[in-house]
C-alpha cells in the first residue's frame, strides 16, 4: 500500500527584533463610552509604535471618539457593565456614572495614558489615520467640520475596506 504525504508549509515565526513593515490594522470604533473608547487607541498606538500602518474608523456611537463636542467628557455607565464588580442595581442611583467615570479617568490618569483627545493627537502625530463613517455621520447631522481636526475625512463603509485592502481588522 502506498501512502501520500502532504508537504507542510514552514511554521511561521515571528521576528521580534526588527520593526516590521508592509503590514496594516483597521480598527472599527463603534462604542463612544470612556471603556471602551481606550482599546481601540491603545492598540493603535501599540502597532504605530512596530511600524504597522494603522486605520481608525468611527462608527455609530465611537463617532463620540472623535466629535469636538464629546470627545473629551466621554462617560463610563455602570448598568450592564459586569466588568465593575459592583451590584448591578447601584448603577442607576444618581451620581454612580459620574463616580465610575471619576474612577476610570484617575486609574488611567496614574498610568500616563494620555486622555482622548490627546491620544488621537499622538496618533495622527505618529502616522495613524483617522476615518469617520459616511452613514454614522448622516444619522448624527454631523459634518467633517463638526469632528476632530485630524478626521481626513468621511467616507463610506466600503471606502474604508478599499483603503484597507489586506489589513488586519479589528471591531471594536
Amino acid at each position: 500500500m502506498t501512502t501520500t504525504t502532504t508537504p507542510q508549509a514552514a511554521p511561521f515565526v515571528p521576528s521580534f527584533d526588527d520593526v516590521q513593515t508592509g503590514r496594516t490594522l483597521a480598527i472599527i470604533c463603534s462604542k463612544g463610552t470612556l471603556d471602551m473608547a481606550y482599546p481601540g487607541l491603545i492598540l493603535a498606538n501599540a502597532a504605530l509604535g512596530e511600524g504597522v500602518e494603522t486605520h481608525l474608523f468611527f462608527t455609530f456611537w465611537g463617532l463620540d471618539m472623535i466629535n469636538k463636542k464629546t470627545m473629551g467628557d466621554l462617560q463610563m455607565t455602570m448598568l450592564g457593565n459586569t466588568a465593575t464588580h459592583m451590584p448591578q442595581g447601584l448603577g442607576g442611583l444618581p451620581g454612580m456614572t459620574a463616580m465610575a467615570t471619576s474612577r476610570m479617568k484617575k486609574s488611567i490618569a496614574e498610568l500616563d495614558v494620555p486622555e482622548i483627545p490627546d491620544f488621537l493627537e499622538q496618533i495622527v502625530a505618529s502616522g495613524g489615520h483617522l476615518w469617520a463613517c459616511r452613514m454614522s455621520a448622516d444619522m448624527n447631522h454631523l459634518t467633517k467640520d463638526d469632528l476632530y481636526d485630524d478626521v481626513e475625512a468621511i467616507i463610506s463603509a466600503s471606502d474604508f475596506i478599499d483603503k484597507t485592502e489586506g489589513a488586519q481588522l479589528l471591531f471594536i
